[in-house]
């Protein structure tokens, strides 16, 4: 039987697990799907057509699968769908998607989601990401795996952030970060690659190597964007263990449409 205190609400129509557990004075909507072991803090709100995995800790005051804030949206039943495992601290925001877009708003598994985070209308959000407190994310932002963004950072809409990237706390960013850079600042500036990172998550020397050195190409060696491509392309057959590396951070530059920040 469901863990689900006497004062919740739960609507008609809402699937919850068994072993899910719904603390004090939570709403879940009747559209809502919660899976095994998820646990949905005090006074949290959970609405709208959300789908929920297993095994994730949502705090207390959250508002979960809440209409968009888009002047746009005229009542469609967009979804927002949570992977599993994830943290999601207190006061956090997760709206779901608009027609405009694929009409979902997406999490990933394992992430981090500290307090007061905000996740706009049709965001994707891969694994493993960190968001610390009080990040901002605008409608249609991408994050990559294992991405970091720093307390109170505001990212604009359609942006999009590489796998494994840093942004620094504080930070605006209007245009993409590419995979493996840090970034920060007002507005943020690449500041060289996310060295410590790649080695916690095993990244070899040669690797690393390999992408400091497209890193030179893409910002340090004085070319147009489109003279580094050219490079960054013949970077992606030296042979070596960063080649695979080298290639995910061209695709991404080559795809994209705001621009990379510079």
């Amino acid at each position: 039987m469901s863990k689900i205190h006497p004062t919740a609400v739960i609507e008609p129509g809402a699937q919850i697990h068994e072993t899910a557990e719904i603390a004090p004075y939570a709403l879940v909507g009747a559209h809502v799907t919660i899976g095994a072991g998820t646990t949905i803090g005090s006074h949290t709100v959970v609405e709208g057509h959300t789908t929920i995995g297993e095994g994730n800790v949502i705090g207390h005051f959250a508002s979960i699968g809440g209409r968009p804030q888009d002047m746009k949206y005229r009542g469609e039943p967009t979804k927002l769908v949570i992977g599993d495992r994830n943290t999601i601290r207190e006061f956090t925001t997760i709206h779901t998607g608009t027609v405009q877009d694929a009409g979902v708003t997406t999490i990933g598994d394992d992430n981090w989601i500290m307090a007061y985070v905000h996740i706009g209308h049709d965001c994707y959000l891969g694994s493993n990401i960190v968001m610390s407190s009080n990040a901002q994310l605008a409608g249609h932002v991408q994050i990559g795996d294992h991405a970091i963004i720093g307390g109170m950072s505001g990212v604009h809409q359609f942006v999009r952030i590489g796998a494994s990237s840093f942004l620094g706390g504080a930070s605006a960013l209007v245009q993409d970060i590419p995979p493996f850079v840090i970034a920060a600042g007002n507005k943020a500036e690449p500041h060289g690659i996310n060295v410590e990172g790649l080695r916690r998550r095993g990244f070899s020397a040669e690797a690393i190597s390999a992408l400091r050195t497209a890193y030179r190409v893409l910002y340090k060696n004085g070319l147009t964007l489109d003279e580094a491509k050219v490079q960054l392309r013949e970077l992606q057959h030296q042979g070596g263990d960063g080649d695979k590396h080298v290639k995910a951070l061209t695709d991404f530059v080559d795809a994209s449409t705001r621009g990379i920040i510079r």
